[in-house]
Parts: structure tokens; C-alpha cells; sequence
């Protein structure tokens, strides 16, 4: 049930470098270039965007009666910066074209005041750029047209994010604009070291999809991995990071997320220090983070900024509060439906007073108030903010409290539903609790048909599978299987950070120290100790 077939590791090749044509329009042009004759570069650019409400055309005059066109698209582009960077100097200039080359360097490097400004021939070229907000020069007697960076886009400001809020640590969170997540790391790490590389994907959605690594520090045949992986995508469109997540991963039909996401600059900066890459997607505010390993899933960035004692013990409580949520249902049905045995005499005539009367066996009844409490979960989730709060307090208590008296369900199994609900919140990470949670249904119906062995016989299936998966390359249950006791410092406790003088074995990175030992441990200059001995062995009065 839990054994899925592993996906070929076999590296497909990559596809060709050259832009596969997005729509039929651009199938048409792909091989057309522009004209030195102005007029019939402007009748194939209009014909194309000539029924768009939002194209523009606005023709003018350069100096010496020189006839020029500038065309862009209404909605994506700044027409304060297209007025004053591009028509008024080249309206007040003296261009004299004489020879075509000379005229497009005066034109880029002495008119246009604009810092992004480059030549294109290709017509799908041209076109591309005008549906990413760039503007179109042409100029008579110039056959190359010029690509002016005119987009101005709505954003969100930067905030704190929604899915993963903290009580100590930054409060700023990606946004859907790739330029400002970008900009959100480049200030958390001013080093030159950082790489960013950009792709496209979808060939109807043209989505901007870079990733980032240190470079030194991260292993190139990961960097190398990554690469053959995006340009393997061959898609219509990526609207969002889940996209590329699913095409990327090792196993997409497993349970568990092998690509870690998240919302926080402040993660993903950790993550690449560590010598991971991310995937930033233009229009998502969410980051991809490879290799993932199980540990990952259950740590928070506000782990390495609290006390070691204190984190220590909140992960553990986390881990035990997973696990829980995992087997509270299937263990319940287990001793109540085969071995009753096991139930303190006191305990089970309270438990066998509150099932007097239900009517159906306790496996059904556990699977009925599971399944309605992910019915109540997803309306809770899909409803607006002011009605969802309201909706789950009626739904918890209201509900609840009418099942138990209607003698539908037993107070104890509604106990021990609400106890497994509370504990799959516990996991920071929304993919890896959902996972978890679907899980219960399955272990929920061994367990019913086999007792305690269905039970153990579902928990040996889902050990199998997890320890099967790798994330590329990467054991999933690193660095627990294989064995690092190195790595073992940061997975269910947290030790000292002047103890984490490596970064993880598993990701195999050149350069593998990150935290000098001789430099560690207090100098404490105030000692009363220090200040006797700087001060001669002379007491303080004197």
C-alpha cells in the first residue's frame, strides 16, 4: 500500500537551448527579422497586436525629419519613463544617419537616457519584449529595432508571512515579484559568491524561474543536477513554485514532500550557507529548497535563535506530536476492537459506559469523525478569515458536543480525535503534516482489519518507503540512515551553535567548515579574576 515504484534515475538529455515558440502567432514569425524599411517592421508588429485594446503605436519625428515609432503595451509598461527616457531626447536630439552602425551606438550610448537598452533583429525577440513590458524603438533607416525595460508591475509590499510566523526573527517574507525576492537575499548575503541564474519555463506562460547557490560552498554536480532537471520541464505553463516542485522531485507519488518550501529569505539563506539551491518562481511568494531531508520538515527558523535547552525540547515535543497524530487513531481502535485486555479495569468501564449505545463498531466510528474532521478542516481553510474562525469553534464544540449526545460517537473516541487534530498542527511544515494526515486513513483500516499486526505491518511499509526515498541524491532520512552522529547534532535536538562546525555531510560541499573552533568560547574580560590580574594583584579600592 505504501510501497511506491521509484522513479527512473536515469538523466534524461536537456532539452534544446533555442525558445520554443509559445503560440501559433509565434510559430508564424520565427523566422521573420525587421526591415530597414521602417513601414514594414510597423505593419508585422501591428498585425500581430493591431486588435489589442492594450497595444499602443505612437509615431514621431526625430530630428532632421527622421519619421521613428515607439510601441508598448498599456498595462505593464511606465509611460512617465517611455514620455521623458525615450521620445524627448530623441526628439530634441541631432541624429544624422550615415552609416547605420554608427547611428545605433549614438542612439544607445549618447540619446537614450534609459539604463537598460538593447538591439534585437528577430521579430520573436521584438515581440517577447513587448509582452514583458519592455518598449519598442524603431527608427527609418535602422534596421535593428531597440528593446527599452519600461515595465512597471503592481506588487504587494514586503510582510510577514502568513504560513510561517515566528515569535523571534525577521518579519520579512517573499512577495510574487522574482526581482524583490532576489533582492530580499542578495541583502542577507552581499557576497559575490552568490549566484543567480534564470530560466524560462512554459511555453505559453514564459515564467521567469531562477535558482541560486553559493558558489565554493555548494557541491557543482547539485548545481549541475538542477540544471538537467528545469530544462527537462516541458510544459504549457508554471503558474507557481508547486509546479516546478512536482517535476523536480525524485518520487511524485509520494506522501512525503521532497523539496522543502517556504516563505522566509531568512530560511533560504541558511539553506544555501549550508550549500543547498533554491528556486525562486516569478508570481510565487513561495521558495524551493534542494536537497530536503525528513529532519528538515520539522525545524523552524526560529530554532537557531532561541537557546539550545529550550529548542532541544520543543522539537522532540514536535516529533512526538507528529508521530501521534500518526498512530493515536489506529493504536485507539487496535486496543479497544482486539486486545481490550490491555485497558485498566477502571479505565475501560468509563470507556465501556461512554460507547453504551453507539451503533457502530469503533474502527467506523473513528473513521467517521476523522473524515469529518477533515471535511471541517478544508471548509475552514477555503472560507473567508471572518467566518473560518467561527466556523471551526462551531464546528469543534457545536458538532461534537450533538454527535456525543445524538450517540453517534463515544466522548472518549471525540477525546482522542481532537488529541490527534492538535498534534498534526504541531508540524511546521503544511505539506509534510498533510501527508501525515492522509496516512491515518490507510494505517486506520489495517488496523481494523488486523489488529495490532495491521498496525505494526502499515508503520514497517511506511519506514520501507521513507527510507527508499532520496532527494537528489540525498537520503531522505539523512543524516539518521545512513548513520552521521556528526549530523546527528541538528535533527532532533539542536546542540550548541559553536558545535555545528560543519556543514552537513550529506550534501558533500567543498568547503565543508563553516565555524572556526579557535575562535570559540567566552574571553570574560570582566571576571573578577581577570581585573585583579590586569590590575597587578592591587585591590579595587587602591
Amino acid at each position: 500500500m505504501f510501497l511506491f515504484k521509484q522513479k527512473n534515475t536515469k538523466k534524461k538529455q536537456p532539452k534544446s537551448s533555442v525558445l520554443q515558440p509559445s503560440s501559433v502567432v509565434m510559430e508564424e514569425i520565427r523566422h521573420m527579422e525587421t526591415s530597414q524599411q521602417q513601414q514594414e517592421t510597423v505593419r508585422k508588429i501591428c498585425d500581430i497586436f493591431g486588435e489589442d485594446n492594450d497595444f499602443t503605436q505612437r509615431g514621431f519625428i526625430v530630428s532632421n525629419d527622421i519619421p521613428a515609432n515607439v510601441f508598448y503595451l498599456n498595462s505593464i509598461s511606465d509611460k512617465e519613463t517611455i514620455s521623458k527616457e525615450i521620445i524627448k531626447p530623441l526628439t530634441e536630439s541631432n541624429l544624422i544617419i550615415v552609416e547605420v552602425e554608427a547611428a545605433m551606438e549614438r542612439v544607445c550610448k549618447n540619446i537614450l537616457f534609459h539604463a537598460d537598452v538593447k538591439t534585437e533583429t528577430k521579430l520573436t525577440r521584438i515581440v517577447e519584449g513587448l509582452l514583458r513590458g519592455q518598449t519598442v524603438l524603431l527608427v527609418e533607416g535602422i534596421k535593428a529595432a531597440f528593446l527599452i525595460d519600461t515595465y512597471k508591475g503592481e506588487k504587494r509590499s514586503i510582510s510577514q508571512p502568513e504560513t510561517e510566523q515566528v515569535i523571534r526573527g525577521s518579519r520579512e517574507g517573499f512577495i510574487e515579484n522574482i526581482q524583490s525576492n532576489t533582492a530580499l537575499l542578495r541583502a542577507k548575503l552581499p557576497i559575490p559568491d552568490l549566484r543567480v541564474k534564470s530560466v524560462t519555463l512554459g511555453t505559453l506562460t514564459q515564467t521567469n524561474v531562477a535558482y541560486c547557490y553559493i558558489d565554493g560552498i555548494v557541491n557543482e554536480a547539485l548545481v549541475k543536477d538542477v540544471e538537467e532537471r528545469l530544462a527537462n520541464i516541458d510544459v504549457d505553463r508554471i503558474i507557481d513554485a508547486g509546479y516546478v516542485e512536482q517535476f523536480i522531485q525524485d518520487n511524485p507519488r509520494s506522501p512525503f514532500p521532497q523539496v522543502k518550501s517556504t516563505e522566509r529569505p531568512d530560511v533560504v539563506v541558511g539553506n544555501l550557507v549550508e550549500g543547498r539551491v533554491s528556486i525562486l518562481v516569478d508570481g510565487s511568494p513561495f521558495a524551493l529548497i534542494v536537497p530536503a531531508t525528513f529532519a528538515q520538515f520539522y525545524q523552524t527558523s526560529e530554532d537557531y535563535n532561541e537557546r539550545f535547552i529550550m529548542v532541544s525540547m520543543v522539537r522532540i515535543i514536535r516529533v512526538f506530536a507528529l508521530l501521534f497524530s500518526l498512530i493515536m487513531p489506529s493504536l485507539y481502535v487496535a486496543i479497544l476492537s482486539y486486545h481490550p485486555e490491555l485497558i485498566p479495569t477502571s479505565f475501560a468501564v468509563a470507556i465501556t459506559s461512554g460507547r453504551a449505545g453507539v451503533p457502530f463498531p469503533a474502527v467506523i466510528e473513528v473513521f467517521l469523525m476523522e473524515a469529518a474532521m477533515e471535511i471541517l478542516r478544508e471548509a475552514t481553510v477555503r472560507m473567508p478569515k471572518q467566518v473560518g474562525g467561527a466556523l471551526s469553534i462551531v464546528g469543534v464544540l457545536v458538532i461534537g458536543q450533538a454527535a456525543v449526545s445524538a450517540g453517534f460517537v463515544s466522548p472518549i473516541t471525540v477525546v482522542v480525535i481532537a488529541l490527534t487534530t492538535i498534534g498534526s498542527f504541531a508540524t511546521p511544515a503544511y505539506n509534510m503534516a498533510i501527508g501525515f494526515r492522509m496516512m491515518r486513513f490507510p494505517l486506520l483500516i489495517m488496523t481494523g482489519l488486523l489488529g495490532f499486526y495491521g498496525l505494526v505491518l502499515g508503520l514497517l511499509f511506511v519506514n520501507n518507503h521513507v527510507l527508499s526515498l532520496r532527494s537528489f541524491g540525498v537520503p531522505y532520512f539523512s543524516p539518521m540512515a545512513p548513520l552521521n552522529v556528526a549530523g546527528l547534532k541538528d535533527t532532533i535536538i539542536r546542540a550548541p551553535l559553536n558545535w555545528l562546525l560543519d556543514r552537513p555531510e550529506e550534501l558533500h560541499t567543498r568547503n565543508k567548515r563553516r565555524i572556526n573552533p579557535n575562535d570559540l568560547g567566552p574571553s570574560n574580560a570582566l571576571s573578577p579574576e581577570n581585573i585583579k590580574q590586569s590590575r597587578g594583584g592591587q585591590k579595587d579600592n587602591e
